[in-house]
């Protein structure tokens, strides 16, 4: 059965890989895709450090429901979750889709806002190794793994864990 999953991003800094890999396995497992954002228009992508496309905002957060989506995916880069952690609308959506018990997967850099949104507490948690001092603090265990999933939260390190960080995603979309 096609699920929708809704993948939230600032405007800037997204780590393309990390947002057009996991969205092209979800496509081609026959769900739905949707861009949420801060802001409408687009969304810069980045290669590492390195300005390389865009990609159309299909809705704004600030006009979505949880209800609407059956999985979150939060992209890594740098500016992406930093940004997304400064805003309070996209933090109480991600704190309140954790909330809701459908899978959230959050990769690199993207575990900041489950941090910001206190929902890494009791948890195992991947990201990037710059970010294990910040889950520490906010109560969770960062481990060096290539997916973690601990209840609905699917986690990973970084680009190179695409595959197993897909396959987590569409495993608990399936079951």
């Amino acid at each position: 059965m096609s699920k929708r999953i809704a993948f939230l991003t600032a405007s800037e800094g997204v780590e393309e890989v990390e947002l057009t890999k996991p969205w092209q396995a979800a496509v081609d497992a026959g769900h739905t895709a949707e861009l949420l954002s801060l802001d409408e228009g687009e969304v810069q992508l980045f290669n590492h450090l390195d300005k390389s496309s865009t990609q159309r905002v299909d809705r704004r957060v600030s006009d979505v429901a949880i209800g609407d989506y059956d999985a979150l995916v939060l992209p890594g880069g740098v500016a992406n979750p930093d940004a997304l952690r400064m805003d309070e609308e996209a933090v109480a959506f991600i704190r309140d889709f954790v909330d809701s018990g459908k899978p959230v997967a959050a990769i690199c850099h993207a575990a900041w806002t489950l941090v910001e949104a206190d929902r890494v507490r009791g948890k195992r948690v991947a990201s990037w190794p710059s970010l294990q001092t910040d889950i520490r603090n906010g109560g969770g265990e960062w481990v060096d793994e290539e997916v973690v999933t601990d209840g609905n939260l699917i986690t990973s390190r970084n680009p190179d864990d695409i595959p197993a960080f897909s396959k987590a995603l569409l495993g608990a979309l399936d079951g």
